[in-house]
């Protein structure tokens, strides 16, 4: 008996995700109705697919490579589907983008609501990813970051302005510190770390006339999402490294205070990347034309 694709459908959001609940959610359905699906694909090809304890989800050798030989099959339907839409006077259908909480505020969210209106066919997901994710595999249009950490394989393009570094904290915080003068003054500051997926920690980059730092900071307490780093900042938990876009307003209210300003200089902002095809699915077509038009 073979298998049918609501059932292949189900193996690969489990497998994207490695969480019942999670994978349930994605497909809208019970997790009891997606692992009854489950048992019904394995005692059908007669192979365990997934290894599921109360405490995880793993797959399978046989269950990796099912995976990894239906993700190009199941693209190239969405694709075949995704052709229609040249049938229609506008595209119709589902945006999907994975993009760190902190680009989604400054570089996504001011550009959705004119697309939007623009292509009202066209839902967007936006999924807040941190961590560097693998945007086909995960089954993701697009992503969103900085252009030197997009990899080779990708088309990038600009994503919003320009952005640049701010170094803040509440006066709270500099009434019992002395704000730093140099970047040398850091190193007496509790300043609040970045931290990458990996365990490594960000070294604040500054620059000046010319003159390029990275400055190995040292705190009490580190994150990896940069706006939480910012509501850790305001509530007075150290000295932050921000982008100045976050704390204008803040800045101007003198809810925080900013530092070392000469040595912040601006960079390029965040960049829209998606694999390189010869022909975009219509939807990210529409996007991707859009945002070239703003810049």
């Amino acid at each position: 008996m073979q298998a049918d694709v609501r059932e292949l459908t189900v193996f690969l959001e489990i497998a994207r995700h490695l969480n019942f609940r999670r994978a349930a959610g994605a497909l809208g359905v019970t997790p009891s109705a997606l692992s009854h699906s489950l048992r019904g694909l394995e005692e059908k090809l007669g192979l365990r697919l997934v290894h599921r304890t109360t405490r995880s989800v793993a797959l399978t050798a046989a269950g990796e490579r099912l995976a990894e030989r239906l993700r190009p099959a199941f693209r190239d339907i969405d694709d075949a589907l995704d052709d229609l839409n040249t049938f229609r006077e506008a595209p119709v259908g589902k945006l999907r983008i994975s993009a760190a909480r902190v680009a989604i505020r400054l570089a996504l969210l001011p550009v959705l609501r004119p697309f939007l209106e623009e292509h009202p066919g066209i839902e967007v997901e936006l999924v807040d990813g941190a961590a560097f994710v693998d945007i086909v595999k995960e089954g993701f249009d697009a992503g969103v970051r900085f252009h030197e950490r997009v990899a080779a394989d990708m088309v990038a393009i600009p994503l919003g302005p320009r952005l640049r570094s701010a170094l803040v904290a509440t006066p709270a915080y500099f009434a019992k510190h002395p704000p730093p003068k140099t970047p040398g003054d850091l190193a007496a500051h509790d300043c609040i770390q970045f931290r990458f997926s990996n365990g490594s920690r960000y070294a604040w980059e500054l620059e000046r006339d010319g003159k390029a730092l990275e400055v190995e900071t040292r705190g009490s307490l580190a994150l990896s999402d940069q706006v939480e780093i910012l509501e850790a900042a305001l509530a007075g938990l150290g000295l932050a490294y921000v982008f100045e876009s976050q704390v204008e307003s803040l800045l101007r209210q003198r809810r925080l205070v900013r530092v070392l300003e000469d040595w912040c200089p601006s960079y390029p902002g965040f960049f829209l990347y998606y694999p390189s095809r010869r022909h975009l699915p219509p939807v990210l077509k529409a996007f991707v034309d859009f945002v070239r038009a703003r810049t």
